[in-house]
């Protein structure tokens, strides 16, 4: 425990300070005033709780393994970062930071997903295409759903914690500490932005989360015969479904999948459920729990993993059609 206990420390430390100049010297604020459609907070708050994270994760050096994460990791944080410094980069250019980051740590790592499941094996290079879009996918996925006080890192949190079980029953002590750092460090921000908010994630601690849980997860599905690659997609089902969802949902209306709005599943549990910041993340997480705790009990089992992953997207599905109809009637009677 002296990993996860001296990287949450650390990431609480970094973040306060964080937290204190940011106010100061007004960088990485997101102001309240904006007009963003997935805006839900009243305070201006600094949106770089990325750098807290990473700085727990510095203790990676500590393992042969972690140091082989340490580039990827950085290049993951820099494709999220200046955007919360308000000095974009473009979409084509964060795609190309997320891939190279997902490369190197492919190849240093030597984990590539060529195992499907189900007696199915790709072509070696149609699996290093396949990981990297997963790796990219992920990154992208957790920051969609960063839209509420402890939503995204509570989510990561739960991951870690089955990724965790998982490492340990399979006596990897190298890919454990790796959990462990992730988890202190990922806690460490969870405690400032839960529930009041006092930082948030930002784009660059998004794409960093997203990056570490995917690759933790590729990891335990590429080198152990009795983990399941389902396993590790019934894991990730939420923030990966809410991606294609949200994808099919806005191209069957005629919008651009690139283009924000306010009808994310998140944001309906606020509107017509929660009517609460802090509440909206507890009650997506109460969600997601049970599909995470009967994936990892089964996590051998690719048929009991696709079962869940079907049954989770069913009723994603059913609740947001629900909630979509009462968003809608009340927008009519107002």
């Amino acid at each position: 425990m002296f990993y996860f206990i001296l990287a949450l420390i650390i990431s609480i430390v970094v973040s306060k300070l964080i937290i204190h100049y940011s106010h100061k010297h007004n960088i990485f604020i997101d102001c309240s005033q904006s007009d963003k459609p997935q805006k839900f907070h009243q305070d201006s708050t600094p949106r770089s709780g990325g750098l807290g994270i990473v700085a727990g994760f510095l203790l990676f050096f500590l393992s042969i393994f972690g140091i082989k994460l340490l580039i990827p990791t950085i290049l993951a944080l820099l494709s999220g970062i200046f955007e919360d410094f308000k000095n974009s980069l473009s979409a084509s250019t964060r795609l190309i930071l997320q891939t190279f980051a997902s490369i190197i740590a492919m190849w240093l790592l030597n984990a590539v997903i060529t195992y499907i499941g189900l007696g199915i094996y790709l072509p070696i290079w149609v699996g290093y295409i396949f990981t990297a879009f997963v790796i990219v996918g992920m990154m992208n996925a957790v920051n969609i759903i960063d839209g509420f006080n402890g939503l995204a890192s509570g989510v990561v949190i739960v991951m870690m914690l089955s990724f965790g079980y998982i490492a340990y029953t399979q006596h990897n002590q190298d890919l454990l500490n790796i959990v462990l750092i992730t988890l202190g460090a990922t806690l460490g921000f969870f405690l400032l932005n839960f529930p009041k908010g006092k930082i948030f994630l930002g784009d660059g601690g998004a794409y960093l989360l997203g990056f570490i849980v995917a690759i933790v997860g590729i990891f335990l599905a590429s080198k152990y015969e009795s983990v399941s690659p389902w396993y590790v997609l019934s894991i990730l089902i939420y923030p990966a479904w809410e991606v294609a969802f949200s994808i099919i949902r806005k191209l069957s209306i005629g919008l651009s999948p690139f283009k924000p709005d306010r009808y994310h599943f998140h944001m309906l549990v606020y509107r017509q459920l929660a009517k609460s910041n802090p509440l909206t993340s507890i009650l997506i997480i109460l969600f997601t729990l049970p599909f995470t705790i009967a994936a990892t009990i089964n996590a051998h089992n690719s048929k009991f993993n696709i079962l869940v992953s079907v049954v989770f997207i069913i009723s994603y599905v059913l609740i947001y059609l629900y909630l979509l109809r009462k968003d809608k009637k009340g927008s009519l009677s107002s």
